[in-house]
């Protein structure tokens, strides 16, 4: 899995962050989905990566995704933000995951 970071999206991440410790999780989160099928991704800021997740290849910033849920994503993709909408946006050359990620703080 690769997942692109445009500059737009790096920069507002280090904006966000602001030089704290901690990593960057891709998460797909089910809660109140009612099906894991019906996830929605989004970023999370976090102390430590989760158990069960991996380190994927990006252009930047370094990105954990949880492995089982690696299924529901796209082999190539990308992280961007989208001003006008003041969210993150995911997608790939086949479709938009998510036009409107949220970032959250777990820290």
């Amino acid at each position: 899995m690769y997942i692109e970071w445009t500059e737009t999206a790096a920069g507002k991440i280090a904006g966000k962050v602001q030089g704290q410790e901690g990593y960057l999780q891709l998460k797909y989160d089910t809660d109140g989905c009612g099906c894991v099928v019906s996830g929605v991704t989004a970023l999370w800021w976090v102390n430590e990566p989760e158990e069960g997740t991996e380190k994927v290849e990006t252009n930047g910033i370094p990105l954990y995704v949880e492995k089982s849920k690696m299924i529901f994503l796209d082999e190539v993709m990308k992280i961007d933000f989208v001003p006008e909408a003041n969210s993150f946006q995911l997608k790939s050359p086949n479709q938009i995951l998510n036009p409107r990620m949220s970032f959250f703080n777990k820290i």
